[in-house]
């Protein structure tokens, strides 16, 4: 995760140049650029994706012993939240990151047992689920045999346990209850000695040699790249979709590379630049092909790389003001990181819910992080809040899965969905954070039912309703209004004209 700062900006600007197999003419709307697929079964995969909205995603790895961010204190950019503050002080880098990687031989998640994870995630209502196979700091979490680096190995503790494949056994337990898989994978890879070279020190995220001039050794991490991926589409059950991360590892287009540099340098505080754009081209489109003569359909994400591999767009952390009129999904931590901290802070449950609805109305679907500990499991407060989240949804679920958007997608405290077999439609009021119960009237805006038709609130039943100037207005009985349905949101089911 964590496409920060000047890597949003730079792959955004220079997107519509990068090369390979485009396959359809792009569409474009206010903000975004969407490159259509044209493989049926792709589509169709898509298709269905889209109506499952709720995915979980787990970011996890040994640095969840020292609880700091996911592997980007390895790089050398200067963040704030990237600092190197744990293990023996004072230290060098490299100190540090043999300390880092030292973190291995003391990986030992004995409570890690998927069964709660599957139970918890399906009350709550979610569909999907995207494990993490490999971050950025080449960690894998899935027996490879393209390194020593990964939890199989026999210098991870680990490794003795049945379950120590913890991909495939995250894979095999929300498979084996319906769940749709994904498989998050990191492009750059900061352990392997064929993108960051012992012969030259990391400058930043990128390869720390110009690809260009040493083709055989960049050969080597793209074939390295290649036999991971195709370990995870070979040897892990039915996949739906490959979810890259990485977005700076792809093939740039060089004098928009110099163009942009021109501007950049021109505009940034006294000339500096925390980090560069660097020609890495993994031949995606290859992968791609690959991967799906062994997973027919498979959707690939090569998120934050505008072109045909982008499948679907990703923005993280963030809930995009509008409406997009293409498939997304917003990857989103329920805490403040997405690796585990301890005594971290996790969103409200109402949060939570509001989030996912308010990405629902605009179209797209919530991937929601939640981090294990070292130990191998979930905090409690994680549980808690799933439980939260799945008693909203036991109420209100039609107004969510099946759904697409529908205009005017969402007027002050109320979002409106519709689904898309039946045309039923859902208008969602989110109260603020002080409301514990219902109004007495609820004005629904730009919302037209026909003459005769019946208006519930979900959980409830019907109520009377009117129009006024345009809009509806809803009045509801003191029962509904003194015992809510459910908490959180309250969600209206009408047939509009």
């Amino acid at each position: 995760m964590r496409n920060k700062g000047i890597f949003i900006s730079l792959i955004i600007i220079i997107g519509s140049f990068l090369s390979g197999s485009i396959g359809a003419q792009p569409l474009h709307d206010h903000d975004h650029t969407y490159y259509p697929v044209k493989d049926s079964l792709v589509k169709q995969k898509l298709e269905d994706w889209q109506d499952l909205k709720f995915g979980l995603m787990m970011t996890w790895g040994p640095y969840s012993q020292w609880g700091i961010v996911e592997s980007w204190s390895l790089s050398p950019e200067d963040y704030a939240w990237s600092q190197r503050k744990k293990g023996n002080k004072p230290k060098s880098y490299f100190e540090y990151k043999k300390e880092y990687e030292n973190l291995q031989k003391s990986f030992n998640p004995i409570e890690f047992e998927p069964e709660k994870w599957v139970k918890a995630a399906k009350y709550a209502g979610i569909k999907y689920v995207v494990p993490m196979s490999k971050h950025h700091d080449g960690f894998c979490m899935f027996d490879t045999k393209t390194t020593n680096y990964k939890i199989t190995d026999k210098k991870t503790p680990f490794h003795t346990s049945p379950r120590a494949d913890v991909v495939k056994e995250i894979v095999e337990s929300f498979s084996a209850e319906g769940f749709r898989i994904g498989m998050y994978f990191s492009k750059p890879d900061w352990h392997n000695r064929d993108y960051w070279s012992d012969y030259y020190p990391p400058l930043d995220r990128n390869v720390n040699y110009d690809p260009d001039s040493y083709p055989d050794k960049w050969e080597k991490f793209v074939q390295f790249t290649h036999e991971q991926i195709m370990e995870l589409m070979t040897n892990y059950g039915d996949i739906d979709i490959l979810w890259l991360d990485g977005g700076w590892v792809a093939k740039q287009d060089t004098k928009e590379i110099e163009d942009f540099y021109r501007k950049s340098l021109k505009n940034s505080p006294n000339g500096f630049l925390k980090s560069k754009i660097v020609n890495q081209d993994i031949r995606m489109d290859e992968i791609a092909t690959k991967a799906r003569e062994k997973q027919p359909g498979l959707i690939v994400v090569d998120r934050a790389v505008p072109g045909a591999n982008e499948n679907y767009l990703t923005p993280e952390n963030r809930v995009p003001e509008k409406m997009i009129p293409f498939p997304w999904e917003s990857c989103i931590t329920a805490t403040r990181s997405w690796s585990y901290s301890p005594n971290d802070a996790y969103k409200s449950s109402r949060e939570l819910i509001h989030i996912l609805v308010d990405i629902v109305s605009k179209g797209g679907n919530l991937l929601l992080n939640i981090a294990p500990g070292p130990n191998g499991d979930w905090d409690a407060m994680a549980y808690k809040r799933l439980q939260e989240i799945g008693d909203w949804v036991q109420v209100n679920s039609e107004a969510i899965y099946e759904s697409r958007a529908i205009a005017p997608y969402r007027t002050g405290k109320v979002c409106y969905t519709q689904n898309k077999k039946t045309k039923a439609v859902y208008s969602i009021y989110l109260p603020d954070k002080d409301e514990t119960i219902l109004p007495s009237k609820v004005r629904l805006p730009s919302i037209q039912p026909k003459k005769g038709s019946i208006i519930n609130l979900l959980g409830y039943g019907k109520v009377k309703w009117k129009k006024v100037d345009g809009d509806v207005i809803i009045t509801l009985p003191g029962k509904a209004i003194v015992n809510p349905p459910c908490k959180e949101a309250w969600t209206f089911k009408m047939v509009v004209e």
